[in-house]
């Protein structure tokens, strides 16, 4: 076993705090309209040049142990932000730099951490609450076009595809992305639903770095019962395997020896297959099954329904052009249902809706309708590169995170201005003791550093800026760093989802306040390197 190295008390928080430092340095140059752009060496072939935090936060590993802890928890938190909002990793990590440093300087001064702790805690919920007041709702498909330009840099392109995508579906509709194959990007809607439930092992994911499974051309398995034991499902595998293609099982729930099958195929890759549970409960998963057997063509089997499992064949899968399954949700695309069929599953749905007593009754049933009739909409990013289209389809997918966003919690003034007017409620806020009243002032001078972050990258004196922001009243006023004008931010576009501007300041509170509390780091030992063995520096 490897010797460890510890540290303890000011040595290990000094140690994690020049990690954190590092990481955030290099992260905070992309910040705002006007930020900075990073380049990665790459293992193979020529250096990447890029503009996102997240992506810059991935690239880093410090070689001294106890520094690259601190650098990985403030990867974790561009991590979390990105993957719950898709934006906002680059605030998050200013905000936990700067609370570090300000919780830092007070431990320094002999104050309790726990207080300090509990302070800081204290500050960010009253702040959430207070940006949720400063929210106003998405109206209108400019300021959606608007949040998603923001998110992919500044790219008003993807904006207005992303617009387009949600008008033509709807603001709950499915929206996939996929590579394209012009110099353009191109919007279509096809057949297709969306509904929740993701993968039920990770062992399926087939795209490391969106967390998804993706199955192009597939043939699916809508079960009507729970699938455990390997034997009844073998015959169907063995059909598929034969037919080539991947499959997705859709069943009330996969367990046991057919999961583990499932999962051993895929890795190994005999057959590539995906297992999700089915959507709703009790009779309602009843019709939600039907109404994906419809979309895709498939008969749904089970014991219950007519058609066993173990007498199962290829004639009563489904088929679908592509599937994407994530963690919480599946979209399948491209159904090979027949439309006058998927047309007379939507008109008995309708049916039942002017039949329906009840407005929960009649809600359901119009989510059932816009998923069969809705469709997906399919962006297909263009670009003139493979590098190039690899990151304008991360930007695009950042992009349809922070709209949905925006969708959901509402809209607040951009450019760091939402957090600093939300700061007036921790004027009166104080906490049981002097420890807590200090975690309270950290947050208060941390929420300025996104703005001032951004007004650096511009070229212009953050102190400056921030002074003349102040002196305004006006909730939405604030500095267009790509304008370099002053004016209502709501009105010139420069608009944030709430949801994203929330997120990062609870994640970047939540790490911050785990540096704080801790007083000794365990870290492996480097092992030296044996005599004799050329390093990458060896002479010859």
């Amino acid at each position: 076993m490897a010797s460890r190295s510890i540290l303890f008390h000011d040595d290990a928080r000094e140690r994690i705090r020049r990690g954190v430092a590092l990481m955030a340095e290099a992260v905070m140059v992309t910040l705002g309209p006007r930020g900075r752009t990073v380049i990665l060496q790459r293992e193979f072939g020529p250096p990447q040049v890029v503009n996102s935090g997240v992506m810059v936060a991935r690239a880093i590993e410090l070689d001294d142990p106890f520094e690259n802890m601190g650098a990985q928890l403030v990867r974790e938190v561009a991590a979390r932000t990105s993957e719950l909002a898709g934006d906002g990793t680059t605030t998050a990590t200013v905000l936990t730099h700067a609370m570090v440093q300000g919780g830092l300087r007070y431990l320094a001064g002999g104050m309790n951490p726990m207080g300090v702790r509990r302070g800081i805690e204290r500050a960010v919920q009253a702040l959430v609450a207070e940006l949720a007041r400063l929210a106003r709702p998405c109206a209108s498909s400019q300021e959606i076009a608007q949040v998603a330009a923001i998110s992919a840099n500044n790219d008003r392109s993807i904006g207005e595809l992303l617009a387009g995508a949600i008008d033509r579906v709807g603001r709950e509709g499915a929206v996939s992305i996929e590579d394209g194959s012009g110099l353009q990007s191109e919007l279509r809607v096809v057949e297709g639903m969306r509904f929740e439930h993701g993968m039920l092992s990770p062992y399926f994911v087939t795209d490391a770095e969106r967390q998804c499974a993706v199955l192009e051309e597939a043939a699916i398995l809508v079960a009507g019962r729970r699938l455990s034991t390997l034997p009844e499902l073998l015959p169907l595998l063995e059909a598929v395997v034969k037919a080539g293609r991947p499959l997705l099982v859709i069943a009330e729930e996969v367990e046991g020896d057919a999961l583990a099958t499932l999962v051993v195929n895929t890795v190994r890759g005999g057959l590539r297959t995906c297992a999700v549970r089915s959507p709703g409960f009790g009779d309602r998963r009843k019709a939600m099954l039907q109404d994906i057997a419809t979309l895709t063509g498939a008969t749904v089997v089970g014991d219950e329904l007519g058609v066993p499992l173990a007498q199962a064949g290829i004639d009563h899968l489904g088929h679908a052009r592509r599937i994407e399954v994530g963690k919480d949700d599946t979209t399948l695309i491209g159904g090979a249902g027949k439309p006058s069929a998927i047309a007379e599953r939507v008109a008995a749905i309708r049916h039942e809706r002017g039949q329906a007593d009840s407005d929960y009754e009649r809600e359901w049933l119009d989510t059932r309708i816009a998923r069969l009739a809705g469709g997906v909409a399919v962006i297909r990013v263009g670009a003139a590169t493979e590098t190039e289209l690899k990151e304008r389809r991360l930007r695009v997918d950042d992009a349809l995170h922070a709209t949905r966003a925006a969708v959901q919690e509402g809209i607040v003034p951009g450019g760091g201005v939402a957090l600093l007017r939300a700061r007036r409620v921790l004027e009166t806020l104080r906490g049981d003791d002097f420890d807590e009243d200090c975690g309270i002032r950290v947050v208060a001078r941390a929420v300025e550093e996104p703005l001032r972050r951004i007004v650096a990258n511009a070229g212009e004196e953050p102190s400056v800026v921030l002074a003349t922001v102040l002196a305004s009243e006006d909730p939405a006023h604030g500095y267009n760093a790509a304008s370099r004008a002053y004016g209502d931010l709501l009105a010139m576009g420069v608009i944030d989802p709430a949801r994203v501007t929330r997120l990062a300041l609870q994640n970047a509170a939540s790490i911050a306040a785990l540096i704080l509390a801790t007083d000794c780091l365990v870290a492996s030992r480097p092992s030296p390197r044996e005599p004799g063995l050329a390093g990458p520096s060896a002479e010859f």
